[in-house]
């Protein structure tokens, strides 16, 4: 399949829209069984690598609601969903150039069992093995995030992103200084020594430390935020409630639709490992697949920087404070 007309991907972004405002009130129907004495309510749990990678049977339901439709839909298009991914035993990458649907059907499910309102449904359709179309509804909270490529980002669908627009404001001056940061401690809790939650709180502890301190790498933000979503983070950072995230070990069906959609706000993402040239290196766009992420939000020009010029100096002070993560992926 060729590239695909205007007309095509309007089309296609309008039932992604619908089918994500669907998929989300199935979650809030199964949710509100637990509260509501229906006799449905009855969470059915099962763990996946470990106590906090778990699964519920609206993980399942949800994610098989949204195939059918999308198959019924569009009978050529690929699917790749988290559940049905799990279950198989190939870890590889499998997104290419065939147009694929790449979905979540329950991003934060320990908050969804916990009834925390940080979860969503993730949709994400990619054309080129490049996020095109991004929709992440979070039902709870009554929060839609959209975005098709060339069309800009939205919230609710009449709110452009970021929020502050008139103008974008650049990065604080001192960043990180002054930063929102964003983070999640993941599902690997192995406590081995140089283990990826050593890193990963050493690098939480630089972000988060006064200017100065740590040998020059505490960065002193302004706070430190861990929603437990990683689809979420991303709509935040295209929001710009968050200015950055660091991330590792999520899966493509956490963060392609939000990848699609911060990109369209005007964001930043790259790899979250630094490289041994971190003040030189260039900058590229992130491997989807790759389970390593740095996102920027969208800034505004100063006196003297671009927008983009400020997000690139933004990575490289990251980069300066973070650790390696030990993440690898075949074929991506």
């Amino acid at each position: 399949m060729g590239e695909m007309t205007e007309q095509e991907l309007s089309e296609i972004y309008d039932f992604a829209v619908q089918l994500g405002k669907d998929a989300g009130q199935l979650l809030m129907d199964f949710a509100k069984a637990r509260w509501e004495d229906t006799g449905r309510g009855e969470q059915l749990i099962s763990e996946k690598e470990s106590s906090v990678d778990i699964v519920t049977k609206a993980d399942e339901d949800v994610e098989a609601f949204i195939k059918r439709s999308i198959e019924k839909k569009y009978p050529l298009h690929k699917f790749i969903g988290e559940e049905t991914y799990s279950k198989g035993t190939s870890r590889n990458y499998l997104i290419g150039d065939k147009p694929t649907w790449c979905v979540d059907p329950l991003d934060g499910t320990v908050n969804y069992t916990h009834l925390f309102p940080m979860f969503c449904v993730s949709i994400a359709f990619i054309v080129g093995g490049s996020a095109t179309i991004g929709v992440i509804y979070a039902p709870f909270l009554g929060q839609l995030f959209s975005a098709c490529k060339g069309r800009g980002a939205w919230l609710n669908e009449t709110q452009q992103l970021p929020l502050v627009r008139n103008p974008i404001p650049p990065m604080p001056t001192a960043a990180p200084a002054g930063c929102v940061f964003s983070c999640e401690w993941g599902k690997d809790r192995r406590d081995a020594a140089d283990g990826n939650l050593h890193r990963k709180v050493e690098s939480f502890v630089n972000m988060a430390a006064e200017a100065g301190s740590r040998d020059g790498r505490g960065g002193m933000v302004h706070g430190i935020r861990s929603l437990g979503s990683a689809t979420l983070d991303l709509a935040y950072v295209a929001m710009g409630a968050f200015d950055i995230w660091w991330e590792g070990g999520c899966w493509e069906w956490d963060v392609s639709a939000g990848i699609a959609i911060l990109k369209e706000a005007g964001g930043l993402v790259t790899t979250a490992n630094p490289p041994d040239d971190y003040q030189t290196a260039e900058i590229a766009d992130v491997r989807l697949g790759s389970r390593l992420y740095l996102a920027i939000r969208p800034a505004g020009p100063s006196e003297t920087e671009s927008g983009r010029q400020i997000q690139e100096r933004v990575v490289r002070e990251v980069w300066k404070r973070v650790r390696k993560l030990d993440y690898h992926r075949p074929g991506a």
